[in-house]
């Protein structure tokens, strides 16, 4: 996708004086005269950031204004090496708020709508940017955090909350112990907005079903922002970007080469109004593709699609590249097969194995044939031959964040 003229200022306005701002930046473009970009195609030669680079700022070596500007700090929400801090001015926390309100107004939630928000707050930014997000639309927050699944129903009910806001996992969670309960009739939400991890057509089809909810696949990464800076609309037709706070391109995640709008690649945002921690060409890892044409909606927001994955989700077996959307895409297209599985990959006399643990509600006498069914559409799928293990309903593990679905015990 090219600049349009706002993106254009705002980039290489960014560019004349990012050296003297960040020394970040000092080092990362060091024999690089900034002076002499002024195309799209200038802007193109710059070399990405990735997170490896933000790691080695570690604390706040990514601060691009003075010390007493920066207002807040988040960081990513990793468990392994060493964390990426996101310093914050106050318009950062402003422009992430103005944001996060634009995707409720697209979501269609109003002043009256009452938000129950489950993600976790402190250091990660999904709950502190969801409330920021109500708080500005006018709606009532209820804020929640993760866990606690029994007094998050008793407030759901008690309080008539209208909207979930949760990563997928804890959804489908909470909709199950709904329906345990059968309280489903004592349950007043009307949407769902979802995020932080990628998520199947399936599971999207039972949380919806299951809640009674319209969701809306919500996007963002804590390097930028974090959560809000996209949505998906009613149409469910991509993730609409809000495109004057960041500019997206798409590369192939191999030859780092920009793809065509259309081809399926890795996501690079480039900030342009971000103060504390401007980022430039950034590599999120994440795969999906710049959806063409206009959108029903009438929004005049570009799209990215649905995230398909990550460059390193992606797992390699018997030579055959491997990634999470495949699975899902397998047990959509086998009826008996339900949303949640999960993935182990041993490496046993000399071979790899595969095997591959889905749930189904099917009595255990059918299980021979589904488990048939997983391996022929599998094989059609990804190529190799896989072990299918079916499971009742609830047996895989369950999570209050994000779901690690695939277990490579290999290395």
């Amino acid at each position: 996708m090219r600049m349009n003229n706002y993106q254009q200022q705002q980039i290489f306005r960014e560019l004349a004086t990012i050296k003297e701002r960040s020394p970040f930046y000092r080092k990362k473009f060091e024999g690089i005269d900034l002076t002499r970009i002024k195309t799209q195609e200038d802007f193109d030669t710059l070399p990405f950031t990735d997170k490896g680079d933000l790691r080695e700022a570690y604390p706040l070596g990514l601060m691009a204004v003075p010390e007493a500007d920066i207002v807040r700090i988040h960081s990513s929400s990793g468990t392994t090496g060493t964390p990426v801090v996101i310093p914050y001015t106050a318009k950062d926390v402003e422009d992430w708020a103005i944001m996060f309100e634009r995707c409720f107004k697209m979501a269609g939630l109003t002043p009256m709508d009452r938000v129950q928000i489950t993600p976790g707050y402190g250091l990660w930014t999904a709950g502190i940017g969801f409330q920021a997000g109500v708080e500005r639309l006018g709606a009532m927050a209820i804020p929640m955090g993760p866990g606690n699944t029994e007094k998050q129903i008793r407030m759901m009910i008690d309080l008539h909350s209208t909207v979930l806001c949760a990563t997928s996992s804890y959804a489908l969670l909470l909709s199950e112990e709904i329906a345990k309960r059968g309280v489903r009739d004592k349950i007043c939400l009307k949407k769902g907005v979802i995020g932080s991890e990628r998520w199947g057509d399936k599971m999207r089809e039972r949380i919806a079903e299951e809640l009674g909810v319209e969701l809306y696949d919500i996007y963002g990464l804590t390097e930028i922002y974090g959560p809000g800076i996209g949505i998906s609309c009613s149409y469910k037709n991509g993730i609409h970007m809000w495109d004057d706070y960041v500019y997206f391109e798409i590369i192939d995640p191999k030859t780092l080469k920009v793809l065509p709008d259309g081809e399926v690649g890795e996501l690079v945002i480039t900030t342009l109004c971000k103060e504390g921690a401007p980022l430039i060409r950034y590599r999120t890892h994440d795969l999906t593709r710049i959806m063409t044409g206009e959108c029903p909606c009438g929004s005049r927001f570009p799209r990215i699609d649905i995230i398909a994955g990550r460059t390193d989700d992606m797992v390699k077996v018997k030579g055959v590249n491997m990634f999470p959307a495949q699975f899902d895409e397998v047990l959509a297209a086998v009826p008996d097969a339900s949303s949640e599985y999960q993935v182990m990959i041993d490496h046993l006399e000399g071979k790899d194995i595969l095997t591959l643990f889905f749930e189904t509600k099917a009595p255990p006498e059918k299980w021979p044939v589904i488990e048939q069914q997983v391996v022929d559409k599998f094989r059609a799928v990804v190529g190799p031959t896989i072990r299918p293990k079916a499971v009742k309903v609830g047996d895989l593990p369950r999570s209050e964040k994000k779901t690690n679905r695939i277990f490579d015990n290999r290395y």
